[in-house]
């Protein structure tokens, strides 16, 4: 399979968050799909894209097999195909909408940002599925996931999707001398804290898009 553009890897993973976050309006129209994929919340980089590039992107990602088009009573409806497309188990596309979604994250930061769409019982479970999708075999599709050098500072190194294309190596930096991290329990818990709010203005966002899609 090619690499994916940056659009196609936002409408991929929207597509994989909803079905499991907001199933009721699964497959999403384009217009929910086009406001997930704008949320200003669990986003990096947040972007702003018109109709027309998510349609393009639909397009391209239903000839690669990653994409089904339904009719719905009123508009079209899309929905993925990603486990069958790119081979892996549904769990492992989990952590990998997560990173399309979010950008490089930890282990233990992808169990906290994934708890919406599954609550994996660890960060071992959470490892596990990644260094099956780093050490897929070339006949396979190849890896899909690469496990980033730690950098000077960084208590954990950080997992980067491959469907995108092959990221170029963070800098390493020396951390200052005043800088002081916090314990890990407390960090861990700051994240889940955050990660509770983002959702749940993803959620309110997502309702009043669909509340003005409907009275258009």
């Amino acid at each position: 399979m090619r690499i994916l553009n940056p659009v196609e890897c936002r409408v991929l993973a929207v597509l994989v968050e909803k079905e499991r976050t907001v199933p009721d309006t699964y497959p999403l129209s384009l217009n929910a799909l086009v406001s997930g994929c704008n949320q200003k919340t669990s986003r990096d980089p947040v972007m702003n894209l018109r109709e027309a590039e998510v349609q393009e992107a639909l397009d391209s990602l239903r000839s690669l097999s990653l994409v089904i088009e339904s009719s719905g009573a009123k508009v079209m409806r899309y929905g993925h195909n990603a486990e069958r497309g790119l081979g892996l188990p549904a769990l492992s596309v989990v952590l990998l909408a997560s990173l399309m979604l979010r950008g490089g994250q930890t282990a233990a930061e992808l169990r906290i940002n994934t708890e919406r769409m599954h609550r994996f019982a660890d960060t071992s479970s959470v490892e596990g599925f990644l260094d099956e999708m780093a050490a897929r075999a070339e006949a396979a599709g190849g890896p899909v996931v690469r496990l980033l050098a730690r950098r000077s500072g960084e208590r954990e190194a950080r997992w980067v999707h491959l469907v995108g294309g092959v990221p170029a190596e963070p800098s390493i930096t020396a951390p200052s001398p005043s800088t002081v991290d916090p314990p890990a329990d407390e960090l861990a818990d700051l994240r889940r804290r955050i990660a509770t709010l983002e959702d749940r203005l993803a959620r309110v966002e997502q309702a009043l898009e669909e509340v003005r899609g409907a009275g258009r």
